[in-house]
């Protein structure tokens, strides 16, 4: 546990592989054993048909809160699912204790559809700012962590994203139409012009993790909820990448952002992106 005159940096230095591990343990014991073997009992529909929740997700999501909370006493858990239960959980954002910020099964549609594209996110903030990430995606076998001003890993190997070959058209994830509105869909279709090449995202956990990885050149996302976003952005940030809101500043976990916003490989790439952007906002 921290201790009294412990920082959280220095937390981190002693526990990140501690917290590594919980990610890993409720993995195996809630989300393996259920994927691609789902009763259809074990899933529900929260908004509606597209936003879905599995039993994989809240079992998780409960150890999660158990195993962190005795890690680092005195901390509270922001979660999706928590939060979806009692939407005020979601200002413990705002205060000065320190946030465990989880996402147990990000991409649950892919999830439920027995693809292995979904993965865990765990970030730990303090005063809204973003200090460690855990992204694990557990059907892959791959484990993704930063800590702030320490770098990014995968697997334990460094990630750098580096910038875009010159010449060619960006690849940019966007928020996939069946989540938004008509009116966030016509804004990020701004990125169907020259030099752009936007898709639509899968796990947004996954996808800030290609960009980290320099696989993918950026991601536009129109949505702000902390525990999507995170993890990923941190991962992005200590790979040497960059994001950025309409207003042109950095994406807050807080709320109250500019959107849609954009994380890029680089700073050059996010402020084109963002550019584009905000000509049809």
């Amino acid at each position: 546990m921290i201790e009294e005159t412990e920082t959280i940096e220095e937390f981190l230095t002693r526990r990140s592989a501690e917290v590594e591990e919980a990610v890993r343990k409720a993995a195996a014991a809630e989300i393996l054993p259920r994927f691609r073997r789902l009763a259809d009992h074990e899933v529900d529909e929260k908004s509606g048909p597209h936003d879905l929740v599995t039993d994989a997700d809240r079992l998780a999501e409960l150890q999660l809160t158990e195993a962190l909370g005795a890690l680092l006493p005195g901390s509270v858990v922001v979660g999706e699912e928590a939060v979806h239960a009692d939407p005020a959980t979601y200002d413990a954002l705002q205060g000065d204790t320190p946030v465990w910020i989880v996402d147990p099964v990000d991409g649950t549609r892919q999830f439920v559809h027995g693809d292995d594209g979904f993965c865990t996110l765990v970030a730990l903030a303090h005063r809204g700012t973003v200090l460690a990430s855990w992204t694990y995606a557990a059907a892959r076998d791959r484990f993704a962590t930063a800590i702030r001003g320490r770098g990014a890993f995968l697997d334990g190997e460094r990630l750098f994203a580096g910038p875009p070959a010159p010449g060619r058209d960006l690849v940019v994830a966007t928020s996939h139409p069946d989540y938004i509105t008509d009116e966030e869909i016509r804004v990020l279709r701004t990125l169907r012009t020259d030099g752009f090449a936007p898709r639509d995202c899968g796990s947004a956990g996954l996808e800030y993790l290609a960009v980290a990885r320099g696989e993918l050149d950026a991601v536009a996302f129109s949505w702000e909820a902390a525990w999507d976003h995170a993890a990923g952005l941190l991962l992005v940030e200590e790979a040497g990448g960059a994001h950025l809101t309409l207003s042109g500043e950095p994406f807050r976990v807080t709320g109250g952002n500019a959107l849609p916003f954009t994380a890029a490989r680089d700073t050059a790439t996010a402020r084109r992106v963002a550019g584009v952007l905000r000509t049809a906002a």
